[in-house]
């Protein structure tokens, strides 16, 4: 009986490296294709696609906004509006983002406990709760203050909002 059962075994092992083996015509069909790809690159190299370039869309000078960015500070521009505060100026330091209005509104007060004037702003476009630590004219002075605000909340960023 074992010795039936290692003959069967020795059988189907055997079948099995027999029936893997890849064809010489598989070898010679890719060959064949890859060369016939090769000479018609060198045949007719102009025949190619030439490529397409997306033409520019100009802008009036008055109709761009353009956000300095020289001293290499990341500023997130985006559309909000204020849902809690007293409103924004053109730069506000956000140290957090929240789909729900309740957790915006838990670290608005613990903001508000420490002395800051937080505020509540909503992005519609994305459905995200900002909460805006300080606000600022000038982008220096935004900078500074989110990194100070980096020391406790390291996630703090810019935010320039578009009216």
């Amino acid at each position: 009986m074992k010795k039936y059962t290692v003959l069967c075994a020795g059988v189907c092992v055997a079948l099995a490296f027999s029936s893997c083996k890849t064809s010489e015509s598989a070898y010679r069909q890719a060959y064949n294709k890859a060369k016939a790809a090769e000479e018609q690159q060198s045949v007719a190299p102009e025949a190619q696609s030439a490529n397409v370039v997306t033409p520019l869309v100009e802008k009036a000078a008055n109709e761009a906004r353009v956000v300095d960015n020289a001293d290499n500070v990341q500023v997130r521009e985006e559309r909000v509006s204020v849902i809690s505060g007293a409103g924004l100026k053109n730069f506000s330091v956000v140290v957090g983002s929240f789909s729900l209005k309740a957790n915006a509104e838990g670290l608005q007060q613990r903001l508000k406990d420490a002395g800051y004037d937080a505020q509540i702003v909503k992005n519609d476009d994305r459905n995200m709760y900002r909460v805006v630590s300080a606000t600022f004219d000038d982008k220096a002075a935004a900078a500074a203050s989110r990194n100070e605000f980096r020391a406790k909340y390291p996630d703090a960023w810019l935010l320039y909002s578009v009216k």
